[in-house]
This record gives C-alpha cells, structure tokens and sequence, in this order.
C-alpha cells in the first residue's frame, strides 16, 4: 500500500516512519503554514479551501490512500469528498479511549485543534454506539510554540514535566495525549513511571495492518 500522509509539522515524520513504515510506502506533505492562519484567525472559509487543495494534489501523486495526521487538519477537511480512502489519524484513538470506563483526562498543547477534536469526539462516540467518556481536556500553556519553532527537545520535556505533575497530584484519572506530537514525552513518562498512556499512534499501527490484510 502506498500512503500519502500529510502533516501539519515535520516532526510527525519520524513518528509515522517508525510505526507504519514496514507495513506501507510513505510519501508525506507537511505545511505548517495552515494551522498558523488558524491561530491567528484567518478566514475559515479560505482555509479549509487551502486543505482541500491539498488533498487533491496528493490524490494525484500516485498514492492508495491519503492519512492525515493533524487533528486541526482532520477538522478542516470533513466535509472533502475524494475517490481514495481517507484515514484520520485520530478515529482509531477514538475507538480506544471510548472503551475506556474510567474518567480520563486529554492533554493538547496546540488550544486550536480542542474545538475541532472534541466535536468528533462526541459525533464517534455517537455513530459508533459508545456512550461518551467522562472526559476532562487540559492544554499544556505556552508548548505548541516549542514544536512549531523546532524546538523539539524543549517541547517534550515541556510535555513530559506536564504529565509528571499530574501523576504526582494523585489524580486517579486515565492520562491521554491528544496530539501525535506529544507520543515521544508520553512513552517516556509511561516507561518512567510503569503506567500507560493513551496516544494516537499505537491504535493507527493496528488499523493500518489490518487494512493492509484485507486489500
């Protein structure tokens, strides 16, 4: 299978190479420009028109299916109709942390993408059959701007020192991360502390594979 994946940072690269990589060629578009207009409040109309625009180039690339890997993207792009398959990195995630029963707690640090991503949340968790968690977000102040400046070691520990005080509240919620972004400081603190964390990535490993299986 050949997949284009589009970003919306370049960080995310190394992720989707390491977790479904073996299991399909990657051919990745990354434009950090779009969630920029985003936070500063361009005109949603022109925006979305932008990432539609994307997604009909990469259809033309030669690709089997297109994975988006930005939660602020998926957002943008509901409503875009095209003859490949379309796989929202965040539907997956979705499915695993609707079956969980405990109330959790969801970590961002982009506040842009919270909207977007708790509105498909819910509209899953409906469609699906799932009663909704009982779910409080949280965003990590003053992290996304680590990520977007390539500050990368910075915006992990940030992401990392966020978690460690939670645990170290004695808050008996389950702990997710919402944003591909913060996977490698979520494992960390997972590996650290014997716990587990729920992530995007790990359930898109399992969906990928079995799509693979049943072309």
């Amino acid at each position: 299978m050949k997949i284009g994946c589009l970003h919306a940072h370049y960080s995310n690269i190394e992720y989707i190479e390491a977790s479904i990589g073996s299991k399909a060629e990657l051919v990745h578009f990354v434009d950090p420009g779009l969630m920029r207009c985003m936070e500063e409040g361009f005109d949603k109309v022109k925006v979305k028109e932008k990432a539609a625009d994307q997604i009909k180039w990469i259809t033309q690339s030669g690709v089997d299916a297109i994975l988006i890997t930005c939660t602020g993207y998926i957002a943008l792009l509901e409503e875009v109709e095209t003859n490949l398959p379309i796989i929202k990195i965040d539907e997956p995630f979705f499915n695993e942390i609707c079956k969980i029963t405990q109330p959790q707690i969801l970590l961002f640090t982009n506040p842009a993408t919270v909207e977007g991503t708790m509105k498909r949340l819910k509209n899953f968790a409906s469609s699906h059959g799932y009663q909704l968690p009982d779910i409080e977000v949280r965003v990590i102040e003053n992290a996304f701007q680590l990520i977007m400046q390539g500050q990368k070691t910075e915006y992990a520990d940030e992401v990392f020192k966020f978690i460690e005080k939670l645990l170290q509240s004695k808050q008996d919620k389950k702990i997710a991360v919402a944003q591909l972004s913060m996977v490698k400081a979520a494992e960390r603190v997972a590996q650290e502390f014997n716990i587990s964390i729920s992530n995007p990535l790990a359930p898109l490993e399992g969906y990928v594979s079995r799509k693979d299986r049943s072309n």
